[in-house]
């Protein structure tokens, strides 16, 4: 009897993550099977990649693009949805085996619940969901038995290092940076960066709203959060290191001094694969390490004079309580705002402070307290910057 194909559901299959992981899923026709995709927006390519995967459903998020996702694929049988229930309703669907969280943003929260509440093995590629509501969440993969499995390079080579050490404590994770764009600039020259330069990212592809926040930092402070929920660690336990070269993707240091290290060239589908794959490694045409080539490896320490969102996401997840869903709702405010050029790179920490300081603090918020504090962060980060 052959093995069943594990079924994919791929939240974001239109964005940087979800191709990537449609290209895992060609590499091992044998292994995985799309069994649903996902998109907010871009419905030409939600349609094209429909026609040649053949999911058993699509979800258009944006209900405008219904009818055009619908007709285009009259002639094949696919399920096509519109609008945010759909999202949660097609993760919970009984055929899926994997949901891939590869939505950008707050708006990947609610879909990870329910793909949780339904005992559905989790890819998670979306930090953001641990960022907002980590106990919440970590609370709920608990009680329904589903297992959270790390997308993100430093996340995942975190899980990979951990593998066979259930026993031995951790003294610590180091989470590497690659530094981005600016990792040798001055404070005076990052003030006058423009959202051309900020997108250029020395060593990955990402897209728009990450590569930002890979910029100023904000993304490695969310992954000191998300490493906060996923490895049960202290946030004094967790440091950033600026690692240009972004082959050592993260660090393990155990009580005793050993520390281990995952190494691999910077391509996302190495730790898509592994999430789908776990705990089997599968054989794969992605680039090789070339030491040889490599020359060297450098290690520093991150600046927060020169990107002080790292500081507000340390001082956020010290803070705990609905802090880090503040955080989170003004950043994505103040991105936008960067790349439409409504403010500058440095005003984004700023926006982002000045909003941490002024919501009202809750110490253990509901999925509710969340809802209203992501609204109200956001109201009031968009209120500020129409005053700058």
């Amino acid at each position: 009897m052959k093995n069943k194909k594990k079924q994919i559901a791929i939240l974001g299959s239109t964005g940087s993550i979800g191709t990537q992981a449609l290209q895992v899923v060609e590499a091992h026709p044998d292994l995985f099977e799309v069994y649903a995709l996902t998109a907010n927006n871009n419905a030409s390519l939600l349609i094209e990649q429909a026609r040649k995967f053949e999911p058993d459903a699509v979800v258009i998020a944006n209900d405008a693009h219904y009818l055009k996702v619908k007709e285009a694929l009259a002639d094949l049988p696919i399920k096509v949805y519109a609008g945010a229930d759909a999202l949660c309703q097609v993760v919970a669907m009984e055929h899926v085996d994997v949901v891939l969280a590869s939505l950008v943003g707050y708006a990947g929260l609610r879909p990870t619940m329910e793909a949780i509440r339904a005992g559905k093995d989790i890819a998670l590629a979306n930090k953001e969901t641990l960022v907002v509501a980590g106990e919440l969440i970590t609370r709920l993969a608990i009680e329904y038995h589903a297992p959270i499995l790390p997308v993100d390079s430093e996340h995942s080579a975190i899980f990979q290092c951990l593998a066979g050490e259930p026993h031995n404590a951790v003294e610590k994770i180091i989470l590497t940076a690659s530094g981005g764009p600016f990792r040798t600039w001055t404070a005076e020259q990052i003030a006058q960066a423009t959202p051309a330069q900020a997108l250029r990212h020395p060593n990955w592809d990402m897209g728009a709203k990450v590569t930002i926040d890979s910029a100023s930092m904000m993304n490695k402070g969310f992954e000191v959060m998300e490493a906060k929920w996923l490895f049960g660690v202290k946030a004094e336990d967790i440091q950033v290191v600026v690692h240009p070269q972004s082959v050592v993707h993260s660090m393990v240091q155990f009580i005793d001094g050993s520390i281990k290290a995952q190494l691999g060239s910077p391509d996302m589908r190495l730790p898509i694969q592994y999430a789908f794959s776990y705990p089997s490694r599968l054989p794969s045409d992605f680039p090789r390490v070339d030491f040889a080539q490599l020359g060297s490896l450098t290690f520093e320490a991150p600046d927060p004079v020169r990107f002080p969102n790292l500081r507000l996401a340390f001082e956020a997840i010290r803070g705990g309580g609905n802090l880090p869903c503040i955080l989170n709702a003004a950043n994505e405010v103040c991105v936008d705002a960067f790349l439409h050029d409504r403010i500058g790179f440095l005003q984004m920490s700023d926006v982002n402070a000045e909003v941490m300081s002024r919501i009202p603090f809750i110490a253990h918020p509901g999925y509710d307290d969340y809802v209203e504090t992501d609204r109200i962060a956001r109201e009031m980060a968009n209120q500020i910057i129409n005053k700058s």
